[in-house]
């Protein structure tokens, strides 16, 4: 029979468990400040993504001859580029670009490789060296060259340039999540499983691959910040997105030399932007590794 003092109890206990987010947050910001900034930047990057359109001050694809390689000024706040096209309105549709490439790249990558990690540490045997030494083919490429390579074979319509980043991505998560794999595979709970008959696509992808989350959040962190970075570098060099897209490595191939002098607003901006995104991801990334990590946890 419930009693008035058991009620008492429950209704006490529930705003406790309501707070459980918010604690978490609250710890995790008191324990590691840098992390809290770099996710409060996080956040802003993705809000000024989803608001381009009401707080852009101009079309991003407006040409304005008469206004071409403005200085910054109180129409244009950071200048102008060589068409006329108001350098704040392109790096903030410029974060939509990143982001969807960063995510739509580090996701793929970061979920595949945690499949093939999770499979090739359940077979073990034959099926663990072949998939390991397939994951060590890749990894020997740089980041850059493997996807330069997959751009210049499938081409670089935006589809193509988030494959061709996610490929050099695969490998390096399949590495990390196999290793916190094999400790999971020897857990009673996956012996039970097997004994009671499931198949092993259940097995694991729903009693392995839940079991190495951290690993996983960590890689997927990590590999925005590059993918973001890598995405300018394409961009940059011509392989990336095409023009009239907004986007921030794009912006720093129109600032070339010959506007180095007259006009630095046209690459410093954008410069500062890939930069603070990038340094926002690790930022955050690192910090929770040391929180998941139970061998960096300080208490």
């Amino acid at each position: 029979m419930t009693t008035t003092t058991d009620i008492a109890i429950v209704d006490a206990e529930a705003p406790e468990r309501r707070r459980g987010w918010l604690d978490v947050v609250l710890d995790f910001c008191r324990r590691r400040p840098l992390g809290a900034i770099g996710a409060a930047i996080v956040v802003l990057m993705i809000l000024v993504a989803l608001t381009a359109p009401m707080i852009a001050p101009y079309d991003p694809l407006a040409i304005d001859f008469a206004a071409m390689l403005a200085p910054p000024s109180a129409d244009h706040w950071l200048g102008t580029d060589a068409y006329g096209r108001d350098v704040l309105s392109r790096i903030i549709y410029g974060s939509q670009t990143a982001l969807i490439v960063g995510f739509g790249a580090a996701f793929v990558g970061s979920t595949a490789g945690a499949v093939l990690g999770v499979g090739s540490a359940y077979f073990g045997g034959r099926v663990d060296l072949i998939v390991q030494r397939f994951m060590d083919i890749f990894i020997s490429f740089p980041l850059i060259i493997l996807a330069l390579a997959m751009v210049a074979i499938l081409g670089n319509t935006l589809p193509n340039l988030i494959i061709a980043m996610t490929a050099p991505m695969v490998p390096r998560c399949a590495l990390v999540i196999r290793s916190s794999a094999l400790s999971v595979r020897e857990m009673p709970y996956v012996d039970a499983a097997r004994a009671a008959g499931f198949s092993h696509a259940r097995i694991i992808l729903r009693h392995m691959l839940p079991n190495v989350m951290a690993p996983y959040l960590i890689m997927l962190t990590s590999f925005l910040g590059q993918a973001i970075l890598l995405e300018a570098s394409l961009s940059f060099l011509g392989l990336g997105v095409q023009e009239p897209i907004a986007a921030w490595g794009l912006m720093l191939r129109g600032a070339a030399v010959e506007f180095a002098e007259t006009a630095p607003w046209m690459a410093l901006f954008p410069g500062l932007a890939i930069s603070l995104a990038v340094f926002a991801f690790n930022l955050f990334g690192d910090s929770l590794r040391d929180a998941l990590d139970p061998k960096l946890r300080t208490g």
